[in-house]
């Protein structure tokens, strides 16, 4: 039974982070520009760009490093720390490529891997609690970038075309 609760978290992970997440968070970079890709509205909040290389730094010492048994290099405060200009096309880059080690890893996972306990970033946490993790956090992030450029542009972002979301089954 607990292989078919393990494929289950693999396969909704895989929706949620590697499919969803990806897909608006590069739909997000695309409805700006470079300058308001690295515009900070005030001292408290971050640019879009600063997000992008933070949820790529988080889920790189999380799950790549925790999960998938590389280095852990993360320089935490570098991300916010940034101005940039990195450009779209290289910040959509480390999107798609730390989706597909991403998805590499949390494909090569075992159920026995999900039960485990791991330390990371101070924390004791197991597979499942990590995968929760990063799926949530990065799901928390994309939120923002969404609500900043409907802010700055003033539209919908068609994340629901075409499906009733009213539909009752």
């Amino acid at each position: 039974m607990i292989e078919v609760y393990h494929q289950l978290l693999i396969t909704e992970v895989d929706r949620r982070l590697i499919q969803e997440c990806q897909k608006r968070t590069l739909h997000c970079l695309d409805q700006l520009t470079e300058e308001q890709i690295w515009h900070k509205p005030n001292k408290h909040s971050n640019s879009m760009g600063n997000l992008v290389l933070h949820l790529c730094g988080n889920i790189k010492q999380w799950l790549h490093a925790t999960l998938g048994n590389v280095e852990d290099n993360r320089q935490r405060q570098a991300e916010f720390d940034e101005r940039g200009p990195i450009s779209r096309d290289v910040l959509k880059q480390m999107v798609i490529s730390l989706m597909q080690e991403s998805a590499r890893v949390l494909h090569s996972l075992t159920a026995e891997d999900l039960l485990k306990r791991y330390r990371v970033q101070g924390f004791e946490e197991s597979g499942v609690a990590i995968l929760v993790h990063v799926t949530e956090h990065f799901s928390y992030h994309v939120g923002q970038l969404t609500y900043y450029v409907k802010a700055v542009k003033d539209m919908d972002m068609g994340y629901y075309d075409g499906q009733d979301l009213d539909l009752v089954e």
